[in-house]
Order: structure tokens, then C-alpha cells, then sequence
């Protein structure tokens, strides 16, 4: 465990901006699109594929994840992950497996999910029994660089509110177990709401409030390093990053960089009135609750509540009015790209909405899940017709 004192250190001597991707991905037999316990199999195969280290392991053997390296703008970090995804495809490819990148498994029995026999692993099962047993979810995270340790949660406070439409955009988890959950994102629900630690943290002001906290969980024994803070958005305590957690895993990779996108976008603009004014708009964590909530709930078909005006508008609005706020600083980054990406989405609809309509359409939910893993599939092919935002595989 790193001082808390060493970990601000390294806001103070970071750099702004920098940005890393994670994704993660389920392993699937190529027959049955079940999930299979082959983490160690494709491990290997992607390894020697990519030419270097590749797929990382979570929780169980039947999940796998990837992350960039440590970029200085965002074309690196895309080109990087388009590399990886299609990597990783050519290696489940040659081992008759297939991938899936949505929120959850529509159909798979946690029962028959085997956990990574690492130490840390074996204690994160140890702790939380059953609700580890049950978590087979899928989230893409990213991380941005900050400057300063202060500084970091001050833009953290505030990033908060916006993790619910970043969840409303991402949402492409309306299945589980068998069947239509009602949600749009059921990985919110099932991840988020169950886990310790997790979800929107409190205001914490500065870093002496968070370091504060942060010991005490370390010296009651509560979690025995940062990496158990759950939370959907957090400090990581060795990149010097905010790691923002919120979004589910996105099928199309043209999905993925027009959530990491916007949301890097977010944070510079942030940033940019921090550094101009010395203060950010906060709101408590109840309010937010109730946004995170119609979120996970009804994803862009619902209404998210503007928390400055105190009243309700439609979640694509709401999305609209931050690619409008954030634009200016999605010139200066190079992301214009990624936000026409978002614009899309509000168009041709999220993951889980088009996996909604293909329900409506009369499609089992195992062709839909077929329709996904297809998706996922063609990830790093930039002229497939299923790698772009908004097309129906």
C-alpha cells in the first residue's frame, strides 16, 4: 500500500491530459456463445499474436481485459486499442472462441463461472462471497491525467454529476439471466449497487479529506489497497489519473471512443474552468442518486434532471447540451471524431436501445447476443459495416 502522502506526489508531479483505456470482454465458446473459462488459453494466444503482453485478467476466467499504454493525446490511445481489440479477436479466432463486449452476459449462470486463482483475487472472493460469485460484468474505463493532487479531487467532486450520462449513453445491458430486465443498464444494477465501495463517492473538498478517508479503510482492515475503493469514478492511486468507471462496455469499437471521447472531453473542460475561476459546481449525493437511477433505468429513452435547474429533460438533450459545452475543448484535443460518434449514438441509438428494437423486431434474445458478439467481432476492421456507431449486424 502506497502512503497517502506518496500517492498525492504523484498528482503533483503528473502531467494534464494524458489518457488511458481499458475494456473489458467476455470469452465465449464460438458454438454456443455461452461463456467459457479459457482466460489462461486466450491469454497466451493474444500474447503471442500482439508480440507483446496483452490480455489482462479480472475476476473470473471467463473475462478478459485490455489497456493502452500512457498516451499524450487521443489518436495514440484509439490506434492503440484498435490494435489490441483486433489482437485479441485473431487470438479467440484461432482458438474457436468468440468475444462480447456488452454490460453483462444475457444468458450465462454465474454458477458455472471459475475465478483467476491469483492472491488478490482470492481475497476480493474471500470478502465478498456471494456478491463476487454473482458479478459477471463488463465496463470500459478511462483514465485522464491531472496535475496536482488538490486539483484532482476538486475535478472529481464535480465530474460526479456527470457520471449518469455517461451511464445512459453507455447503457448496452438490457438482458440478463434469460431474459428483458427492464433496465437498460443492468451492469449498473448488479455491479454498482452491490459491491462495497462503489458507486458515486461523497465530497471529499481536497486531498487531505480524501487521503483521510482513503487510511482509514486501509488501517480498519476494510480494503487492503486502493484497487478495492470501487467507485465510478476515483483518484488511481499509481497513475495520478481520474479513472472514470462508469460506462458499460461498448460492442462496436467506433461506441467505445465516442464514450472516451466525450468523456475526456469533460474533463478538460472542467479542468480549463477550474483552473479559471478556482471552483467547480458540486451536488450532493442523493441528487445524483436519482439521476444515476433513471439511467441505469431507462438509458437515452428516459428524462435525467438538469440538477442546476431542478427539473427534468430528455437524456439525449441533455447529452446534446454537453457536446455543445464541451466543444470548444474537443477542438483544441482532437476529438471531433469521437463526439460526431456520440451524435450518432443520439440518432441511431445506444447498444442497449438497438438491442431493445431487435426485440421489439421479434429477434430471441440469443440472436441478439449473436448480433453483439458479431459487433465485438469485428473490432480494429475500420471498413466493416459492424464496427460503425448505430448499424445493425
Amino acid at each position: 500500500m502506497r502512503v497517502l502522502e506518496d500517492v498525492g506526489r504523484i498528482f503533483d508531479l503528473g502531467e494534464d491530459l494524458t489518457i488511458g483505456l481499458e475494456e473489458e470482454f467476455q470469452i465465449l465458446d464460438g458454438s454456443s456463445l455461452s461463456m467459457a473459462n479459457r482466460f489462461e488459453d486466450l491469454k497466451a494466444a493474444g500474447d503471442a499474436v500482439f508480440g507483446a503482453p496483452l490480455a489482462v485478467s479480472e475476476l473470473i476466467q471467463a473475462e478478459v481485459e485490455i489497456n493502452t499504454g500512457v498516451h499524450v493525446g487521443f489518436e495514440g490511445a484509439r490506434e492503440d486499442m484498435r490494435s489490441r481489440r483486433a489482437a485479441l479477436v485473431q487470438a479467440a479466432e484461432s482458438l474457436g472462441l468468440a468475444l462480447c463486449s456488452t454490460g453483462v452476459h444475457p444468458f450465462s449462470d454465474w454458477r458455472d463461472q471459475r475465478f483467476i486463482q491469483s492472491p488478490h483475487y482470492q481475497r476480493v472472493v474471500e470478502k465478498l462471497r456471494y456478491v463476487a460469485w454473482t458479478n459477471n460484468t463488463f465496463g470500459m474505463h478511462v483514465h485522464v491525467g491531472v496535475k496536482g493532487a488538490d486539483r484532482a479531487v476538486a475535478l472529481c467532486d464535480s465530474f460526479r454529476s456527470l457520471l449518469p450520462v455517461l451511464l445512459a449513453l453507455s447503457a448496452s445491458s438490457p438482458f440478463f439471466e434469460g431474459r428483458e430486465t427492464g433496465l437498460h443498464s443492468t451492469r449498473a444494477q448488479v455491479f454498482i449497487r452491490s459491491f462495497p465501495r462503489c458507486g458515486i463517492p461523497d465530497i471529499y473538498g481536497d486531498w487531505a479529506g480524501y487521503a483521510e478517508y482513503a487510511q482509514f479503510l486501509f488501517d480498519s482492515g476494510s480494503a487492503d489497497d486502493a484497487s478495492e475503493i470501487w467507485w465510478t469514478i476515483r483518484t488511481h492511486h499509481t497513475f495520478g489519473t481520474l479513472e472514470i468507471r462508469v460506462a458499460d462496455a461498448q460492442p462496436s469499437f467506433e461506441g467505445s471512443m465516442a464514450v472516451a471521447g466525450l468523456t475526456i472531453a469533460l474533463v478538460a473542460t472542467l479542468m480549463e474552468r477550474y483552473d479559471a475561476t478556482g471552483k467547480l459546481p458540486v451536488h450532493e449525493g442523493r441528487f445524483i442518486e436519482e439521476n444515476r437511477w433513471r439511467a441505469l433505468r431507462d438509458g437515452l429513452d428516459g428524462t435525467l434532471i438538469d440538477l442546476d435547474q431542478r427539473r427534468e429533460s430528455p437524456a439525449g438533450e441533455i447529452v446534446k447540451a454537453l457536446l455543445d459545452d464541451v466543444s470548444a475543448a474537443a477542438a483544441r484535443l482532437g476529438l471531433e471524431r469521437e463526439l460526431a460518434g456520440v451524435e450518432r449514438m443520439l440518432v441511431d441509438g445506444n447498444s442497449a436501445q438497438r438491442q431493445l428494437r431487435m426485440l421489439r423486431d421479434g429477434m430471441s434474445i440469443e440472436e441478439i447476443h449473436r448480433a453483439m458478439v458479431a459487433e465485438t467481432m469485428a473490432s480494429g476492421r475500420p471498413e466493416s459495416a459492424a464496427n460503425r456507431v448505430g448499424v445493425e449486424i
